[in-house]
């Protein structure tokens, strides 16, 4: 049971985090909502509606859709190999999946730049054998949201295979099943609700992402500029409005995809049959 003082410090310490959570997300989320909203819905359906705000949310809407395919697939058999094969470097290859979440976005895109632009070694082979342009259009975008959202699949993979039992991989070998209908059977169903949370986390990622991408994409309108840059120039063109509408719809998206995680988490947990704790009151 608790004492006078121990009652006294829990709610002292519910409020602190509330009072935290309100002034550092509530009140924001609630400035850029009633900014958006200033000039009424008409002047927001406007704003959206525009063909280079349209373009730059289906820009971003589509680089991220495939970037959480290709993430999904890519990201899946790297979780994989780290956590079912041992071979030299394997420890240094696994720091590495995290370097996306040390190092600061613009750098990445920086790397990007270096290795695929007009004077990098790779962007000029790619451009003169087969004239793809990876740097300044939307195939840099990809691979720098590929770079970003790696992290989030395996990440989410990994445990969920250290957990799977590796004498049922064996046992359906045994009987004579090939590698992919092992994993289809065995694998995968104890592995599809990491796998799509952890793409679903890199899709919501990946649309906000800008530092990388504001470095890599041009920011030419209607080929190479994303919502999160097309909001960057609204700023500076002192169209704040504008600004704010485009980011209600990202952040919007981002939220639900969230959301959608969170739920379908917690629906696998209680089907796994684990109970969720109760905080005591």
């Amino acid at each position: 049971m608790k004492t006078g003082k121990s009652r006294l410090l829990s709610r002292s310490l519910r409020i602190t985090a509330i009072t935290y959570l309100v002034v550092m997300l509530v009140l924001p989320l609630l400035a850029l909502f009633s900014d958006s909203l200033s000039e009424g819905i008409v002047s927001f359906w406007k704003n959206m509606s525009q063909p280079v705000a349209l373009h730059a949310l289906k820009l971003t809407l589509i680089t991220a859709s495939v970037m959480a395919v290709v993430n999904a697939i890519m990201g899946t058999i790297t979780a994989y190999v780290l956590t079912r094969y041992s071979f030299f470097g394997k420890s240094l290859l696994s720091s590495l999946v995290d370097i996306p979440f040390a190092i600061p976005t613009l750098v990445t895109g920086v790397m990007l730049v270096i290795l695929y632009g007009p004077n990098g070694v790779v962007g000029t082979w790619l451009k003169e054998v087969f004239n793809l342009q990876v740097v300044f259009a939307p195939t840099g975008i990809l691979l720098a949201l590929l770079f970003v959202g790696l992290p989030y699949v395996v990440r989410s993979v990994q445990p969920v295979l250290h957990e799977v039992d590796v004498d049922q991989e064996e046992a359906a070998s045994t009987m004579g099943a090939s590698t992919w209908l092992t994993f289809r059977r065995v694998l995968f169903p104890a592995l599809r609700p990491a796998i799509l949370s952890g793409t679903l986390l890199s899709f919501a990622r990946a649309l906000g992402e800008f530092g990388s991408v504001v470095v890599v994409a041009g920011n030419i309108p209607m080929y190479s500029q994303t919502a999160s840059v097309y909001i960057m120039g609204e700023i500076e063109s002192q169209n704040q409005v504008a600004a704010s509408s485009m980011s209600v719809v990202l952040l919007t998206l981002s939220f639900a995809t969230i959301l959608f995680v969170d739920w379908y988490t917690r629906d696998k947990s209680l089907e796994a049959g684990e109970v969720p704790e109760v905080a005591e009151v």
